[in-house]
């Protein structure tokens, strides 16, 4: 019989989770001699995912959903037998705050960038100039091949009023970013692509957009396109913690790894030394070179910057909100005075989260400018949101109570080359550190399909290193 040998998992978050799922799967299958134990330094699992359930409510503090078109979630849910727990967002008008008042988002577009003119040409958010800037897309040659930010790129093609006040809160919010530092080939390849084949961004997308199905005249409202679970997002983790069982150590961080002659060994936070075979890092960027910090390899990591984000869920009587919107929330231009960078109608986005009767509002602090704002007191923060709030809506009574999360450097930043960094220190570490392995959201995706899609390629390289 052939020695067992043991991988090690750093980081309980989704992608680490994956990984661990995903190895102990082709393990049982294929009667594999190896073991698996993950380590996670906190005291939970699920890293950004973090469900609150309380009073007949279900509060996200994290992600709020996962995108229903990308395959590694859906193929997670499936594999985990909860697809029958699975719920789609309710679907409504969106809106975006400019000026001091909140516009319709154009339809007929796709991430701010006009596909079908007419609705743009007769919104409200742009002055005249700034559309027949916009549409200097359609003759703009080529930009130069190679890696920019988001904002060049998106300015040189649309002027700044496009950008500032559609593009960037659409985009910026996903990153928690400051689009002229954000890598377009990290982030949104695709438009660079379409630039490079089609010239004309609008013409790219219009050529390439699915047209969407035609609604059959039932009244019934269009499908959503993301999905939570019907008890939180949490679901999806307590399930993998489940199926894991003893492989997981919870409270247990790693102080240092090295390399031996055979493998490596990790030093623990309890004392104890780990001898592993293989190593998947799953955890965030920062914790990297640390963990390491005999070798240089990593050295790149301490450049990559991390914001900070705070998220305010306010829980309400209905009849408290006395100027209630239709639609599912908004996003803040760049240009605005809000500190709030988004608000989410979550009784309108996700009713199965809210009792009836009661509404739940969830706004977004700490845009890379106003860093400062993550670390205000509770009741600071929530008198900010709420002074906000009020100049677009009429709500009358405070609370009936409010879960503040704060993510303290926890937004990686994909700046410009950022793409080629990481390809450059995975080509060093194949050299240098053969059998240790990245993955997770500072790295190729930050959304949840996107780390569970990483966790499970991190398996396939790990079977790789170890069957030679």
């Amino acid at each position: 019989m052939s020695e067992t040998k043991k991988i090690l998992i750093v980081g309980g978050g989704i992608t680490g989770l994956s990984a661990a799922y995903y190895l102990q799967k082709e393990i049982t299958e294929k009667d594999l001699p190896y073991e698996i134990k993950l380590v996670e330094a906190g005291n939970r699992l699920g890293g950004k995912i973090k469900t609150t359930r309380r009073n007949g409510y279900v509060i996200e503090q994290g992600p709020d959903s996962f995108l229903s078109r990308k395959e590694p979630g859906v193929k997670l849910v499936n594999e985990l037998g909860l697809s029958d727990q699975l719920v789609r967002n309710g679907t409504g008008q969106s809106y975006i705050l400019v000026n001091g008042k909140l516009h319709k988002m154009p339809a007929g577009s796709y991430m701010g960038i006009p596909v079908r003119m007419r609705p743009f040409l007769f919104s409200g958010i742009f002055s005249p100039a700034g559309k027949l800037r916009a549409g200097m897309d359609f003759v703009k040659p080529r930009g130069k091949a190679g890696d920019q930010s988001l904002g060049s790129f998106f300015r040189r093609r649309f002027g700044n009023e496009l950008v500032e006040n559609l593009v960037e809160p659409l985009l910026s919010g996903i990153y928690a970013g400051d689009i002229d530092n954000m890598s377009i080939k990290a982030t949104f390849p695709n438009f660079y692509h379409l630039e490079q084949k089609h010239r004309s961004l609008i013409k790219g997308l219009q050529k390439t957009t699915p047209k969407p199905p035609k609604q059959k005249k039932t009244g019934a409202k269009k499908q959503g396109i993301f999905y939570s679970f019907e008890n939180g997002l949490e679901t999806l983790v307590e399930k993998l913690e489940s199926v894991l069982g003893d492989i997981v150590s919870l409270g247990t961080g790693v102080d240092h790894i090295e390399k031996k002659e055979h493998g490596y060994h990790v030093l623990l936070s309890d004392g104890d030394v780990y001898k592993a075979d293989a190593v998947v890092m799953a955890t965030p960027h920062n914790t990297v070179p640390k963990i390491f910090s005999q070798y240089s390899v990593f050295d790149d990591f301490n450049d990559i910057p991390a914001t900070s984000v705070a998220n305010v869920a306010m829980a309400f009587d209905a009849s408290a909100i006395k100027q209630d919107i239709d639609g599912t929330g908004f996003v803040v231009s760049r240009n605005s005075d809000f500190r709030i960078t988004a608000c989410t109608w979550t009784h309108k986005k996700w009713p199965n989260a809210v009792p009836e009767g009661k509404a739940l509002v969830r706004c977004y602090v700490g845009k890379p400018s106003d860093q400062a704002v993550v670390d205000l007191s509770d009741k600071e923060i929530t008198d900010i949101v709420m002074n906000d709030l009020n100049k677009t809506m009429n709500i009358t009574e405070e609370p009936e109570f409010s879960v503040i999360s704060r993510w303290k450097n926890a937004m990686p930043q994909y700046t410009v080359g950022h793409t080629e960094r990481i390809a450059n220190v995975r080509e060093t570490m194949g050299h240098q550190l053969p059998g240790v392995f990245l993955a997770g959201s500072s790295y190729e995706g930050v959304g949840i399909p996107d780390c569970i899609g990483q966790g499970e390629k991190a398996v396939k390289d790990v079977l790789k290193y170890l069957q030679g």
